[in-house]
């Protein structure tokens, strides 16, 4: 069983995210490979389990002028030209693989606002093709520039062992 985690990260608080979610699934036993939206594979030969996640910008996955935005408040990662949604866009061979759950890193000060990149990106591979099988995950950072949320590290393993836990059960 192969895991691909992929995520988009401008601050390192998506990638700490991704990073503990691969650690809950390996602790469960399948192979992860974790990549971020700019060196992930877009051919999913032998992935059985996509994992995509990143930070919502504007109630919704980022485009070009918040990742900009994002560079010019001083992010240390992350491009301007690729994020999680032109990640997704760029899948090829999607349908030989039917499986994907979304999460993404949100501020806390927006917890009652609506709009989530995770969300958007389920509705973005749905129309693809893809399979949902897990509700979207949100784990919350106090500005946007982090640090996370006290237990969000701990929340984001404890979820990988239930994303690996679900495919056993289809499996």
């Amino acid at each position: 069983m192969t895991v691909l985690v992929v995520f988009e990260s401008h601050w390192g608080n998506t990638e700490q995210i991704a990073r503990s979610i691969a650690a809950g699934i390996e602790d469960e036993g399948p192979a992860v490979r974790v990549a971020s939206v700019m060196d992930a594979p877009t051919t999913l030969d032998g992935v059985e389990l996509l994992v995509a996640g990143g930070p919502t910008h504007a109630f919704s996955m980022s485009r070009e002028s918040s990742r900009l935005s994002a560079v010019r408040q001083g992010s240390t990662t992350g491009s301007a030209a690729i994020g999680l949604r032109e990640y997704l866009q760029a899948l090829v061979d999607h349908h030989q693989h039917s499986r994907i759950a979304t999460f993404d890193t949100r501020v806390l000060a927006a917890r009652r606002f609506p709009g989530s990149a995770a969300r958007a990106a389920v509705r973005l591979v749905r129309r693809e093709g893809f399979a949902v099988d897990h509700e979207p995950e949100s784990f919350w950072v106090r500005d946007s520039s982090g640090p996370l949320e006290e237990g969000e590290l701990d929340r984001a393993r404890r979820w990988g062992h239930d994303l690996a836990a679900g495919l056993r059960r289809l499996g």
